[in-house]
């Protein structure tokens, strides 16, 4: 697929991510110690690829920073920064401007916030069809009440699009991997706040423009909370989910090799251990992100969790199923768990906190 062009929507403020997305974007949050947005550029470069352009608002400038021009990954990198939010058509609509090509051409458009190893060109496959304009991922779930549904009828052709619902009318979802035809990008209007999922899907379908959805069951996750960071980022280190980003071969942990784990220690269920991060003898860590220069003091234990920048647990102290923002410290024979967030550089004391949320 020569001269392929794709769009990644990368402005959104990560809210639910906080502390950990105060001073940074959720775009670059560690899964597996890469950039969330590294898996999905490979993915990008692996399914023919040349040129991506991020569609930008908060922290731009760092997310420039880290991902340069996409040399890195395979492929070539610009961006398309949105003075004020234009939600995700208005976004896609300003990063049309950086891309050319014919208003037949197929355009990926990617959720930033999304990972997925479903087949991509497989779906970019289905524009060749006669009349198509739009290919949507879409995926089964367990419980689609959270998600608005996406039905289709018996030839796979887009129906309908339903707001989340407690009775849903189908358990297929929008999974935020997208191929518009160009000419279909152009129509959205510009410089205003437009949503795909609200106003510009619904307008296709009321226009009779065919709309199919492209159903793979392959691995799917929206990481927009802590847990499921936790979760993308030991799916990635296990190989539950297939990345070309991932440096080697899956396993039970991930060390980067300027970590200083002591001997005594156990790290185990798909952790992450980012770049000078130090753990001590006798602590435990399972299932978990520490980013950079965070400590684990001796006897800690750390499972399901995230340690920001710099973060310490203190020893003997037990951090469950939480995060500690940059900074942070907790102080010896602590316990956090079911959801506790600290926020960045609070300190608090030994002994000073036990704690479970319900």
């Amino acid at each position: 697929m020569p001269g392929m062009q794709a769009v990644i929507v990368a402005g959104g403020l990560g809210s639910r991510l906080r502390p950990l997305t105060d001073r940074r974007p959720k775009h670059v949050l560690p899964i597996a110690g890469q950039p969330l947005l590294a898996h999905q550029l490979r993915r990008l470069a692996a399914a023919g690829v040349q040129h991506v352009v991020l569609a930008t608002s908060y922290r731009a400038a760092e997310l420039r920073s880290q991902l340069g021009d996409g040399g890195q990954y395979g492929l070539r990198l610009s961006y398309a920064h949105e003075p004020t939010p234009l939600g995700t058509g208005g976004a896609v609509r300003h990063a049309l401007a950086e891309l050319h090509g014919d208003g037949d051409d197929p355009v990926i458009v990617l959720n930033g916030d999304q990972l997925s190893d479903h087949d991509l060109r497989g779906q970019v496959d289905q524009l060749d069809d006669v009349g198509v304009d739009v290919s949507l991922h879409i995926v089964v779930v367990a419980d689609p009440r959270a998600y608005g549904c996406v039905p289709t009828d018996p030839d796979g052709r887009v129906t309908a699009f339903r707001e989340k619902s407690p009775d849903p009318v189908s358990r297929q979802i929008n999974a935020g991997s997208y191929v518009f035809r160009r000419r279909v990008l152009a129509d959205i209007p510009t410089g205003v706040e437009v949503s795909l999922e609200h106003e510009t899907f619904p307008r296709l379908l009321r226009a009779g423009r065919r709309l199919v959805g492209f159903r793979d069951d392959g691995y799917w996750l929206d990481v927009g909370t802590p847990d499921a960071l936790v979760r993308a980022s030991r799916d990635a280190v296990r190989g539950l989910l297939h990345s070309p980003a991932m440096p080697g071969p899956p396993g039970e942990r991930l060390l980067d090799h300027t970590a200083e784990v002591h001997p005594g220690a156990r790290i185990v269920g798909g952790a992450a251990i980012g770049p000078g991060v130090v753990v001590g003898d006798g602590a435990f860590v399972d299932g978990s992100v520490l980013m950079a220069s965070s400590v684990v003091r001796p006897g800690a234990t750390v499972v399901a969790s995230v340690l920001g920048p710099g973060a310490e647990v203190g020893s003997h102290t037990v951090v469950q199923s939480s995060v500690l923002g940059d900074g942070a410290v907790v102080g010896a024979r602590c316990e956090l768990s079911g959801g506790i967030r600290i926020g960045c550089d609070v300190h608090i004391p030994d002994a000073g906190l036990r704690v479970s949320a319900p």
